[in-house]
């Protein structure tokens, strides 16, 4: 059983790297930002709060994102282990999550302030069926169209410049208490972000000494 967190600021494609990883090696992808947005499309008590405070440019609070964890892992549905995305966001987390599990590792993907910022902003995702998009990397075929459904494309309503910034602050003033900590406990895993997703990929198994033939 395999059990790593990945960290990263917003932009840095832990999305991608957590569902590579997961789709060649068996594990679950618990991504705090997904079960955010599954409680919000079906309208539960819990995606009412998160909708007040996105469109309010707020940040989640600690204590809704360590509740959110906590339900998921209960569930115990990863066999083989698991991905955790977004989470733990700060030391007292970090010390909570390390008493309950025994994580293998931490991946770290390091991304530069402006790269994440021309990342960020060109984002977009079906206003239907909620298939993202990316006007830098992945464009739909018609300007402006979801090309599952057809539907309008829309930026996510905490994609502003004034939310990034604040999320960027929060980011670095929390998350290096989190990676000393684990940097000292745990084998911590730091990836060049900025590359081809497929190069990243490539040197995160490399560097965690996962087999490369079950990618």
């Amino acid at each position: 059983m395999r059990k790593y967190v990945i960290m990263g600021v917003q932009g840095s494609g832990k999305g991608t790297q957590a569902k590579m990883l997961c789709g060649a090696h068996d594990l679950v992808p618990i991504s705090v930002g997904d079960l955010f947005r599954w409680n919000v499309q079906y309208h539960t008590k819990i995606g009412a709060q998160v909708r007040r405070i996105m469109a309010a440019g707020e940040l989640v609070d600690d204590e809704l994102v360590s509740r959110v964890v906590r339900e998921r892992l209960d569930m115990h549905d990863w066999n083989h282990g698991f991905i955790v995305d977004g989470f733990p966001r700060n030391r007292p987390q970090a010390e909570l999550f390390l008493e309950s599990y025994d994580i293998d590792a931490v991946i770290l993907l390091e991304m530069a302030d402006h790269e994440v910022t021309r990342r960020v902003l060109a984002r977009r995702m079906c206003s239907r069926c909620g298939v993202d998009y990316n006007l830098i990397a992945h464009r739909p075929r018609d300007e402006g169209r979801c090309d599952v459904c057809g539907s309008v494309l829309v930026a996510r309503e905490d994609d502003t410049p004034e939310a990034l910034a604040a999320r960027l602050r929060d980011y670095h003033g929390k998350t290096w208490p989190v990676i000393d900590l684990f940097q000292a406990k745990e084998f911590v895993v730091r990836v060049d972000a900025s590359r081809d997703p497929r190069i990243v990929y490539d040197d995160i198994v490399e560097q965690l000494g996962l087999p490369v033939a079950a990618s």
